[in-house]
């Protein structure tokens, strides 16, 4: 990696953690739309480093506010189910990027874009708790889009924020789930021997970066409503999906 691509590198990853911070949730989401909008890495290799810090910001935030809130039934029924599909979408990966890599590309931007969109919708609390099955349920479109591209917390955040349960279970249960979800990959990662080549792995020095900024949010959140700043991460990513989805469907199209 030189130092112009490693400079970007950490630049998209800061970003991707002050994001992070600030909204809980889009951390993989971000660092994948903008790693693969300018070509920055192969989509594996990014996945897999987005893994690593994905471990990096739970682990930060799991110490910072502690693992009593976490509801370990809901935790369990959410990893036994995405943690199988976890397998399948990296596998699934992996045979895309060698076979239909612009449908990789279509595949990440949609799922960006209507990632989004779930910022923009108004999420209203239901007023009893969803049925162990509908933990499941999203359970295993988070795992399949985790082991895919790293990004599993969309399908959980919008279900877990909808239910009648304090913010701290709520956030805890989610991190918790994330860096569950992380250690895993990165075991399939190294077991299929599948690890990123060492100028890729330069980028492990985004670590000390994504850790700053979890801080900084904390310390410094920005002078923004929580309105505004949801319509910002909302164009953010949506105009990111549409930009790596359109050009690699008109490929498709074209033959």
């Amino acid at each position: 990696m030189s130092l112009g691509a490693l400079a970007a590198f950490l630049f998209i990853a800061g970003v991707a953690a002050y994001v992070q911070t600030i909204t809980g949730f889009a951390f993989g989401l971000v660092m994948m739309g903008l790693i693969a909008l300018v070509g920055l890495l192969p989509l594996p290799d990014a996945a897999a480093m987005v893994g690593l810090l994905t471990l990096v910001n739970a682990t930060q935030m799991m110490l910072h506010g502690g693992r009593h809130h976490v509801t370990r039934h809901l935790l369990r029924l959410v990893l036994s189910a995405s943690l199988p599909t976890l397998v399948v979408g990296y596998f699934l990966l992996e045979w895309l990027a060698d076979t239909r890599a612009d449908a990789l590309k279509v595949v990440l931007g949609v799922i960006i874009m209507a990632s989004s969109l779930q910022l923009a919708v108004q999420r209203k609390a239901l007023a009893r708790q969803s049925s162990d099955a509908s933990f499941v349920g999203f359970g295993i479109i988070s795992g399949v889009m985790g082991g895919l591209f790293s990004t599993g917390g969309p399908p959980l955040v919008y279900h877990f924020y909808r239910q009648p349960m304090p913010t701290a279970q709520i956030r805890e249960t989610l991190v918790a789930a994330f860096g569950a979800a992380q250690v895993v990959r990165l075991s399939l990662v190294a077991l299929s021997g599948n690890i990123p080549p060492p100028s890729t792995l330069a980028g492990v020095a985004a670590v000390p970066v994504v850790m700053g900024m979890t801080y900084a949010a904390r310390r410094w959140p920005p002078p923004l409503s929580a309105a505004a700043l949801k319509i910002l991460v909302f164009v953010l990513l949506f105009l990111s999906g549409v930009s790596l989805a359109l050009p690699a469907a008109l490929r498709l199209l074209g033959g």
